[in-house]
């Protein structure tokens, strides 16, 4: 593959305020075997011009790509067909990275490797998740994150190229919400291990224009998505992970986002009418686990008012 360690995937879309932090990020690296795939999905500001003359006179791989605006994951996918490197990273746009992030990110005797990251909004930093181990079976590293007993976001992987190509892994352009989990999940499942490292390199910007627009309730979006992941493990004869996600991963993905919903001072009347739409209320009750989480389902499904009444005067107290 050219000798092209790393391929960087790099969507943008009119990132003008942010980008050249995360480029300048990507040029700090201690890795130099690498290349970056920017894909420009239609901006309208200076995003482009900003990334072509920062490529201008380096001598770093790149492949500068603009495209109508079709979406993230379309960019993502553009991507993905044009990387050389042995393994795959994102990098969004608004985000950055540390010097050793793709250092810590090559890891040739493994499918995939990861780091952690943060989300930062102004000066205020989220905890991340250490583990007590350098290295998991991607089998029990899915379990975990089907169960949510671990945060988990897809840019925090290195993938091999030979599994995501072998296997024409791509990104959903048919969804807004949960499409780069179930891209990861999917390609997880077809590795062996993944090595870790519980260094932060990665540092997920949150800001008002990078907030994800949740209007129209479609969080509630990754159940299908989720639906079509557990038929996915079916067909590869994993009926334990499809059981998971029925039991585990749709429940708690359903209550936390009516919750959050509930939160941000979403009507009542439409979350409710859209979980009835959805079929959300049986699938919530389909719920095995932890008991103070499946209290909590009870007590929502046996009166949902009274339960939206209590939540909003105690909020997480409940």
């Amino acid at each position: 593959m050219d000798n092209i360690k790393i391929s960087i995937i790099l969507p943008v879309f009119n990132e003008e305020k942010y980008i050249q932090t995360t480029l300048d990020s990507i040029f700090n690296q201690d890795f130099k075997d690498f290349e970056v795939i920017v894909i420009d999905d239609g901006s309208t500001d200076d995003t482009l011009k900003i990334v072509e003359e920062k490529f201008k006179n380096s001598t770093i791989p790149h492949n500068i790509v603009h495209q109508e605006n079709n979406g993230v994951s379309s960019a993502r996918n553009k991507g993905i067909s044009l990387a050389k490197g042995e393994y795959i990273v994102f990098l969004d746009g608004d985000d950055y990275i540390l010097t050793n992030h793709l250092s810590l990110l090559y890891n040739p005797d493994y499918d995939f490797s990861l780091v952690q990251l943060v989300k930062k909004q102004n000066n205020d930093l989220t905890k991340p998740y250490f583990y007590k181990c350098g290295e998991i079976n991607t089998k029990d590293f899915i379990k975990l994150e089907l169960e949510m007993k671990i945060p988990f976001n897809f840019v925090q992987l290195s993938y091999k190229t030979d599994i995501i190509k072998k296997h024409n892994l791509k990104f959903r352009e048919d969804v807004n919400y949960g499409e780069d989990t179930d891209f990861a999940i999917k390609a997880l499942s077809y590795g062996n291990s993944v090595k870790i490292s519980n260094e932060i390199t990665y540092y997920y910007m949150q800001h008002e224009e990078s907030l994800i627009n949740t209007s129209k309730l479609k969080r509630f979006d990754y159940i299908p998505v989720l639906e079509d992941l557990a038929q996915f493990f079916k067909e590869k004869n994993q009926d334990d992970l499809a059981e998971l996600i029925y039991t585990s991963r749709i429940p708690k993905a359903i209550f936390g986002n009516m919750n959050y919903f509930f939160y941000n001072d979403y009507n009542y009347d439409d979350v409710i009418n859209k979980m009835n739409e959805l079929d959300l209320f049986r699938k919530l009750s389909k719920f095995k686990g932890d008991k103070k989480f499946s209290f909590k389902i009870k007590l929502f499904l046996l009166n949902p008012n009274l339960y939206y009444i209590i939540w909003k005067k105690f909020k997480n107290s409940i």
